[in-house]
């Protein structure tokens, strides 16, 4: 098997979490570290000037800065610290440690960056940039397997002790800071608030799962043993039989599932075409692939 350059890059990872603990530690610490700049300069260049205050413990603090004057990192730690502390005493020092270097790190890089000259005053542009910028670093803090504290202690209180989903939680607490950011600012950085938001969580899907899309098909045939060796020998991919049973007919059958690239739709297509032109194929996109011939893997 070739492996992609990606792969090789996650298998070196992984080998190196394996046998060199300290230095997969290390990496972790540097990519927190980057990650943190960067949502810190995002939140300096383009949200903070523009007043886009799309949620969190940084959408607070501009709405702080926009009443009281008060410097946003000020206000960051004020709220990180206490929050940082509340999550030692209740989740536990495993979740508190991890948020740990976002808490301190992340408003000393805001407050470092606080003269840094906005490239745009146009809060459309803010709104789109600031919001891929940030998704980029906490993609970036994510993958280190760290956080940044601040709401998301909040969020894993309230939902440990109430039983509200964490999503809920989330979307509630953003939600009120930017009902307020449309009160304090105004209705329309408010709504620029939500395209931040918007725009930050599907960068955040991007690192997380890279841009690759793979697809996988559920093929329903009566004659799925040729169809999967037309599959293991033009596609050269593995596949899966799943035992199924018909809803109508209650008569037992054969489902193949395979996983393959864009690039190879096509091909997997007139592969079962050739054999049953009558056969029933679903397709459909999956984020992300883990195992042989795909993703490596990361080890935790």
């Amino acid at each position: 098997m070739i492996l992609g350059k990606s792969n090789k890059h996650r298998m070196r990872r992984r080998n190196m979490q394996e046998n060199h603990p300290r230095m997969a530690a290390a990496v972790d610490v540097l990519l927190m570290l980057a990650g943190s700049f960067v949502v810190a300069l995002s939140f300096n260049l383009f949200l903070l000037p523009n007043g886009i205050a799309s949620g969190g413990v940084s959408g607070i603090s501009i709405l702080v800065e926009r009443t009281l004057n008060v410097p946003p990192a000020y206000t960051q730690w004020a709220l990180n610290i206490p929050l940082f502390i509340a999550g030692l005493l209740l989740l536990g020092r495993r979740f508190a440690l991890k948020s740990l270097l976002g808490t301190v790190m992340l408003p000393l890089f805001v407050l470092l960056t606080a003269h840094w000259t906005p490239p745009t005053g146009n809060p459309l542009l803010a709104s789109l940039y600031g919001g891929i910028g940030v998704g980029l670093g906490l993609g970036l803090v994510f993958r280190g397997r760290g956080s940044t504290g601040g709401l998301d202690t909040a969020v894993q209180i309230v939902h440990r002790y109430t039983g509200i989903k964490l999503g809920l939680a989330l979307a509630f607490i953003d939600g009120m800071v930017i009902i307020a950011a449309g009160i304090v600012i105004s209705q329309e950085n408010a709504l620029y608030a939500l395209i931040g938001l918007f725009v930050t969580s599907k960068t955040i899907d991007v690192v997380q799962t890279g841009m690759k899309v793979s697809k996988v098909a559920f093929i329903i045939s009566e004659k799925t043993e040729e169809i999967a060796k037309a599959i293991l020998h033009d596609l050269d991919r593995g596949l899966t039989k799943l035992d199924a049973h018909g809803g109508f007919t209650g008569a037992s059958r054969t489902v193949l599932m395979v996983v393959v690239g864009q690039s190879e739709v096509m091909k997997l297509k007139l592969a079962v075409r050739s054999v049953d032109p009558n056969a029933f194929v679903i397709i459909s996109d999956t984020a992300e692939v883990l195992g042989e011939g795909f993703q490596l893997p990361q080890a935790r």
